[in-house]
């Protein structure tokens, strides 16, 4: 998706940090990449994300963290007009329980919003969150757009906490990077290894990725890092 993204581009990307050599794996400066430490991908639950034009290139986008902690993901560009046919025939997926992660006060229809997660029975599917990937304004736009969306369940989280993302300033000092998001439903639906790992991994994300930014002050031990390495010797 980000190879036919560049390819599609009429200009160079020349956003802040563009001048960085980067990764094109985890989009981390090169001399700190931290694509030898991905996590080993759990099975547990399933995620799709649906990327907004806007954010494909962004190096510092964090849905690519949540999929390098399952098994069975995806990414699919958002069009309004012209849906990607592979993602339809996913939500079409029997299997599965595609299930929808937005805030409650944005969805009209109040019966979509699932009740207690505790409550919910999927039937022996495997739960398919389907994330919104975009800016907020860009989210309640895919959303609202995306008719073929519009009878699956929605879940609506609640962050109780600040969020820890620094790369960017939301409209909200309460918005959540989508992988703070994840992470609060894996939690929510009982996957807590998922979630605990994906935790981790945005933290790793996180430090690697402002150690190139010159204005900020870092520990260039890197303390994320060497406590997920040991996080995940102590698993093994």
């Amino acid at each position: 998706m980000y190879d036919e993204r560049l390819a599609a581009a009429t200009k160079p990307f020349n956003a802040r940090g563009a001048k960085v050599v980067r990764c094109k794996t985890c989009q981390i400066a090169q001399q700190y990449c931290i694509c030898e430490h991905q996590p080993k991908p759990s099975s547990d639950v399933a995620v799709m994300l649906l990327v907004s034009d806007a954010e494909i290139l962004k190096p510092s986008n964090t849905g690519r963290l949540i999929l390098d902690t399952v098994e069975q993901g995806y990414a699919f560009p958002w069009h309004r007009t012209e849906p990607n046919p592979e993602m339809l025939a996913l939500l079409k997926d029997e299997t599965l329980q595609p299930i929808i992660i937005f805030p409650e006060e944005y969805v009209d229809d109040k019966k979509r919003v699932l009740p207690e997660v505790k409550s919910v029975s999927l039937e022996g599917k495997k739960p398919l969150f389907i994330l919104l990937d975009g800016s907020w304004r860009e989210a309640r736009r895919m959303f609202r757009k995306s008719p073929y969306l519009d009878g699956f369940p929605v879940c609506s989280i609640k962050p109780e906490a600040v969020s820890n993302y620094m790369m960017r300033k939301s409209e909200k000092e309460d918005h959540l990077a989508t992988a703070e998001v994840a992470s609060l439903v894996f939690e929510q639906f009982g996957a807590s290894r998922n979630a605990m790992i994906l935790s981790e991994w945005f933290a790793v994300f996180r430090e690697s990725y402002m150690l190139s930014k010159t204005r900020f002050s870092s520990d260039m031990s890197r303390p994320a890092l060497n406590n997920f390495i040991g996080l995940i010797k102590n698993e093994t």
